[in-house]
């Protein structure tokens, strides 16, 4: 038995062998060239009792949850939960489009992962966003926030915003000023308005009103926006992760300030776009569709003697600071994430400006692109989140919650990740706390998660497989930051939950734990130092945390 066969025993090698398909079972003999694999000591009978109790991670779904998710975790070796045959609490992820109430987050279970934040909205509905990076400006400087176009959100600013359009028309003269009307609760482009003459303007409801960006970066004479992936893993303590790959949206039909009634030539939204005359024509540079990934994108602008990697690090400032105008108000809630769509348009002096933030970003397939860009994003998701790996079905171990009529509960325990990568922060004077040697053993003996990701990280050689072994002899290889621990029924509550909420209490990260700086494509964006590590820890000190940015915006 070859050392990658001990990893998967029993009836969970046949499962595996039927999950891959064509694959044929020569994979597992895939040279590991790099690793630190050292052959295993026979299983005990704990170990080989523990093994056997290790079921399949549950996802939840609902009508709105896109079916690139659901294919995605099934692929990944998950089950789908069924409320007709399970227990009401027997999930671990529960993911879909629209948000959860209040309650369902008092009650989430150490287990268990919710895909929305509460109080997030306020970072996505357009006249809630506009209101809080006016704050921020007021409060820091207009230069700090200048990546946003002027704005009124209509009808109360509607006195200002008559008085600013009549000036700038006077100062104009003849020529013409332009601006761009949007619902505040709408996407999609959906009641969208563009305009230059004020008795254009209608509005029947709550309405944003900006100046339209009229000098876009045009590629083939073509508009075009980026959708920009955020996620971001926790408010308190804030952590943003920002994915390398993305999309970019183009018009279909070209620029043209004469004819601003034309949706297809100044909305991008590929909502819109898939509809037009000209989707699948091969157009001017962009070709046929309306979809380029990021990553082609950049490489455009590289192949025009473009600063690619400074325009990134213009983007990544500015997806920091739109956080940071929310994050105080946002409350405390455990046990969950939240995905982000910014939507960003370059201008012509590659300036980036900040659309809007979208709340669920669609995650449909619509072409190859999508494919190629959706897929890997949620399957990071996951990896990002640390939910990998099997679940425990231990009687014996049951932690029933507060007030569950079930004298039985059925305990659900992710196990912990794989060894975390060595982050690019450096923290000084940090000791790593002692790894719960249950927990240690139970790696030792299942350290891949699922069978596709025991795939995909056997190929890309990006892990590291953890055994005792290994462990004993690099010690000088330990990581500066402590390893994500799972809820596990034998560690103490007190011990793996050091932070305290009203309500059941969620798997929370150690005082001294350091985020990883990358997981799969998410790149880590904030904290990007100790200073800002520390901002952030105990309750959210914005004003240090703006000092920190503005001298890294400085050099």
């Amino acid at each position: 038995m070859t050392s990658l066969s001990v990893l998967i025993t029993g009836r969970a090698t046949m499962n595996a062998h039927k999950s891959l398909g064509g694959v044929t079972a020569n994979i597992f003999n895939l040279s590991l060239e790099g690793h630190n694999i050292q052959k295993r000591q026979p299983l005990g009978k704990e170990d080989e009792a523990l093994g056997a109790a290790l079921k399949p991670l549950v996802f939840r779904v609902d009508e709105t949850t896109p079916r690139v998710v659901q294919s995605v975790l099934l692929e990944r070796g998950w089950d789908q939960f069924d409320e007709q045959q399970q227990d009401v609490e027997d999930w671990n992820l529960y993911w879909r489009a629209s948000s959860f109430r209040m309650v369902e987050h008092v009650n989430v279970k150490p287990w268990q992962r919710l895909n929305h934040h509460p109080g997030t909205t306020t970072l996505t509905r357009k006249d809630c966003l506009a209101k809080h990076l006016a704050y921020m400006r007021r409060l820091y400087g207009e230069s700090l926030y200048e990546f946003t176009p002027r704005t009124f959100i209509i009808p109360n600013d509607y006195t200002k915003f008559v008085a600013e359009y009549f000036k700038e028309k006077q100062v104009l003269g003849t020529k013409p000023s332009y601006w761009i009307c949007k619902p505040a609760e709408l996407s999609r482009g959906r009641g969208i308005v563009i305009f230059s003459d004020i008795r254009d303007l209608n509005f029947n409801g709550t309405y944003v009103v900006q100046k339209y960006i009229c000098n876009p970066l045009l590629v083939g004479r073509y508009k075009c926006d980026l959708r920009i992936y955020v996620c971001v893993t926790g408010f308190k303590p804030l952590t943003i992760y920002v994915y390398k790959e993305g999309l970019v949206r183009f018009a279909t039909e070209k620029f043209d300030l004469q004819n601003l009634q034309d949706s297809y030539a100044h909305l991008t939204n590929s909502s819109i776009n898939k509809s037009g005359a000209s989707y699948k024509k091969i157009k001017e540079v962009v070709g046929q569709g309306c979809k380029w990934t990021l990553s082609r994108f950049f490489s455009y602008l590289r192949n025009g003697d473009v600063d690619d990697l400074l325009l990134w690090q213009k983007i990544k400032h500015m997806v920091i600071l739109t956080v940071l105008a929310v994050a105080p108000s946002v409350p405390v809630a455990y046990n969950c994430f939240e995905l982000f769509g910014f939507d960003i348009l370059i201008d012509e002096n590659l300036k980036p400006w900040l659309l809007e933030v979208n709340y669920s970003p669609a995650l449909s397939l619509d072409c190859s692109t999508d494919v190629s860009v959706k897929r890997s994003l949620v399957h990071d998701v996951i990896e990002l989140i640390h939910l990998n790996g099997l679940r425990r079905e231990d009687k014996k171990c049951n932690r029933a919650s507060p007030g569950s009529p079930r004298n039985k509960q059925l305990e659900l325990c992710t196990i912990p990740a794989s060894p975390p990568y060595v982050s690019l922060i450096r923290f000084t004077n940090r000791t790593c706390s002692k790894t719960n040697p249950v927990v240690q053993r139970v790696v030792n003996v299942y350290p891949k998660h699922t069978r596709t990701s025991q795939l995909r990280e056997m190929i890309n050689k990006q892990r590291v497989f953890l055994t005792r072994e290994g462990a004993k002899s690099k010690p000088k290889l330990r990581a500066c930051h402590t390893t994500r621990k799972a809820f596990s029924p034998y560690t103490p509550v007190a011990q793996s939950q050091p932070h305290r909420m009203k309500g059941p209490v969620g798997i929370l990260p150690e005082a001294g734990y350091a985020p990883d700086d990358h997981v799969g494509n998410f790149v880590l964006i904030f904290p990007f130092n100790e200073a800002t590590f520390g901002a952030s820890r105990n309750g959210l000190n914005v004003k240090r945390i703006i000092q920190e940015l503005q001298k890294l915006m400085n050099k």
